[in-house]
């Protein structure tokens, strides 16, 4: 600061120095000059306009200087900013480099008291064989050959004893890492659940933008509403809300062509029978045609293009059907692709999973059959003269035993769909008992105090006593709980237990 000073200074008095000068050079000009002048500058004036000039001058060095001096701590700033985050990534790395040669040490020795335990096993059986050895040849009533094979079957026991360990360890090592195989697909198929869920009901509403159209909608003893309701097949109920009708059937097709006819009558104001009858009739026919697109998008976008139209024509009915409140284009677009994903990381038949993922839930459109949609949906598509293959899978997808990889890809692909959080709409009353349950069959084992289930059922969380508890059983009390609701109950998808053991201790200060 002392040397920015310093040069301020300096700057100043050379200012004033070359100030002074001009107007001493500028005063005897006007000496010397032949015709006096009477508006002639006061010498003082002149001097502390420069001065004014030279302190503007030193301010604005000063600012400029006081900039600079800004901008060099900024650039120091970020320097020792970067200098520490570098020491910090250093010290991470240093940090992990220790752990690794920790790890390697200890895996190191680990390996060398592998290699001490088999050289001392080889030992013992190297000594056991001398010593059966010498005591067969003692044995004056057993010949050689005899004693060689007594020796080789005492061998041949152990040996067998030994394999069955081994085998028995091979398997557990198997499983443990055909559960992981088999988790990673899962998840990395569940990626693409990712659909939106509409809850659907079985009524609809149409707005009226005056209460009197209620009259004409009836008609002349009701002949305009017993028209409308015997060509779409639906209830209307003028009464239930204001300013509204609600358009009532089961039939989501039926449901969606007398609500869009009925807006169209409101609108068009000729609301009669014959107007009426050619309304729903072009309805019906556009419905059609809006459901063969719905149905023919569907396949392209799973690229399936061999199918018949009126099979397409039913899938186009998926637009309009909920099943739990679930749309059956984005469930059954949802099965597909979670299919196609985990047919791909097992070899199994892409096409014949994509296929029957497809057609997996045909049956839950046709409401003119008895029976089971499984049912309704085999028979639908043996008229069709679809690949039995294909059949199988559609007609094993609710089955607990599959007779190929094929089917059981798309019952498990159509299981995740509809077990994942938020899919399905649920009964409150049904969803409070088993909440209840789960925390009931956690409570029932001793030390438990409390017990919660959350994540809508998909979670238990026991608080144990840890007076009661110790921390070595824990874990056995988490396994015990897992399987009493593993036997007892009925969920959606899995069900995590959390055991927690804490101590407190409270003190207060007087």
């Amino acid at each position: 600061m002392d040397f920015l000073d310093n040069i301020l200074s300096l700057l100043g008095l050379k200012r004033e120095k070359e100030v002074e000068e001009k107007v001493e050079h500028k005063h005897v000009s006007i000496d010397t000059s032949s015709k006096p002048r009477t508006d002639t500058p006061n010498k003082d004036v002149i001097l502390n306009d420069a001065r004014n000039q030279a302190k503007e001058i030193i301010l604005d060095a000063k600012s400029k200087a006081l900039k600079i001096r800004e901008e060099a701590e900024d650039d120091i700033r970020r320097l020792k900013e970067s200098s520490i985050e570098n020491e910090k990534n250093l010290a991470i790395r240093k940090a992990k480099l220790e752990t690794f040669e920790k790890e390697l040490e200890n895996k190191t020795k680990t390996l060398k008291m592998a290699k001490e335990s088999i050289e001392k096993k080889q030992k013992e059986v190297e000594t056991l064989f001398e010593e059966q050895k010498t005591k067969l040849e003692k044995v004056a009533s057993l010949s050689k050959d005899e004693a060689r094979k007594l020796l080789l079957d005492s061998l041949e026991k152990d040996l067998v004893n030994e394999k069955g360990k081994k085998i028995r360890t091979m398997e557990e090592d198997l499983k443990k890492e055909a559960d992981k195989v088999a988790k990673e697909i899962l998840i990395e198929a569940m990626e693409f659940s990712a659909t939106d869920i509409v809850v659907e009901h079985s009524t609809a509403k149409v707005k009226l933008p005056d209460e009197e159209l209620k009259g004409r909608i009836i008609g002349k003893e009701g002949r305009n509403i017993r028209t409308f309701e015997e060509l779409t097949g639906v209830d209307l109920d003028l009464d239930a809300t204001a300013g509204e009708i609600t358009v009532s059937s089961f039939d989501s097709v039926r449901r969606e062509i007398a609500k869009v006819s009925l807006e169209r009558l409101i609108a068009d104001g000729r609301i009669q029978p014959a107007r009426i009858e050619e309304i729903v009739a072009k309805t019906t026919k556009e419905i059609e045609h809006i459901m063969f697109k719905a149905g023919d998008d569907l396949c392209h976008k799973l690229g399936v293009y061999n199918l018949p139209k009126e099979l397409i024509q039913l899938i186009g009915k998926f637009k309009y059907r909920f099943s739990y409140g679930q749309n059956l284009i984005e469930h059954t677009l949802e099965v597909a692709r979670i299919g196609i994903v985990i047919a791909t990381k097992l070899n199994a038949n892409v096409e014949i999973v994509k296929v029957g993922c497809l057609l997996h839930d045909i049956g839950k459109i046709i409401s003119d059959t008895e029976g089971s949609h499984v049912d309704i949906g085999v028979d639908v598509l043996k008229k069709f003269g679809i690949d039995d293959k294909i059949i199988t899978c559609v007609g094993e997808h609710h089955n607990d035993d599959y007779s190929t990889i094929e089917s059981a890809i798309v019952a498990l692909a159509d299981h995740i769909s509809g077990a994942r959080p938020a899919t399905r709409s649920e009964d409150y009353e049904a969803y409070i008992k088993r909440m209840k349950a789960l925390e009931e069959a956690a409570l029932s084992f001793d030390g438990v105090d409390k017990a919660f289930a959350v994540s809508a059922g998909r979670e238990v969380r026991v608080f144990v006593s840890p007076e009661r508890v110790d921390d070595a059983s824990t874990a056995y009390l988490a396994r015990e709980i897992a399987k009493k609701i593993e036997l007892e109950q009925t969920y959606p998808g899995v069900v995590k237990v959390i055991v927690i053991r804490e101590t407190r201790v409270y003190e207060t200060a007087k």
